[in-house]
């Protein structure tokens, strides 16, 4: 089979999947904690920002080209991550706050999901470059 076909697979599979889980993760989160504000998309975002560190640890750590593995990161990060985060909620959801008079909540979802997600994502990254240095 093509390797393009199988990446654009992988990628359409993977999409389908990260898709399912932003919906469950979010929906969960919002209902335990609320929706005033943004809850389920700042723990889907962060979720997924320590996920792409894990993997960009695992795959990329030790080549920065990873040629070998790139079906392998079309699907897992293209697919699977790039449809289970989401910037376009974000927006939204802080425009929302805005125009509903909370500029402060909103300011807040920008600097919390921008140093949480940094944070979770260099924290995936580097544990994973520890464990696996001995390797």
């Amino acid at each position: 089979m093509n390797p393009t076909l199988i990446t654009i697979l992988l990628v359409a599979l993977g999409g389908g999947l990260g898709g399912m889980g932003r919906f469950w993760i979010s929906g969960v989160v919002a209902r335990r904690y609320g929706e005033t504000f943004p809850w389920g998309t700042l723990a889907v975002n962060a979720s997924g920002a320590a996920c792409i560190g894990v993997l960009g640890g695992l795959l990329l750590a030790r080549d920065t080209q990873a040629v070998g593995q790139i079906p392998l990161w079309a699907g897992l990060v293209v697919g699977i991550l790039g449809s289970y985060t989401t910037v376009s909620s974000f927006s939204l959801q802080t425009l929302a706050l805005v125009r509903s008079g909370e500029p402060l909540h909103a300011a807040m979802n920008v600097v919390g999901s921008l140093v949480l997600c940094l944070s979770a994502a260099t924290v995936g990254y580097a544990a994973v470059v520890a464990i696996t240095a001995g390797m």
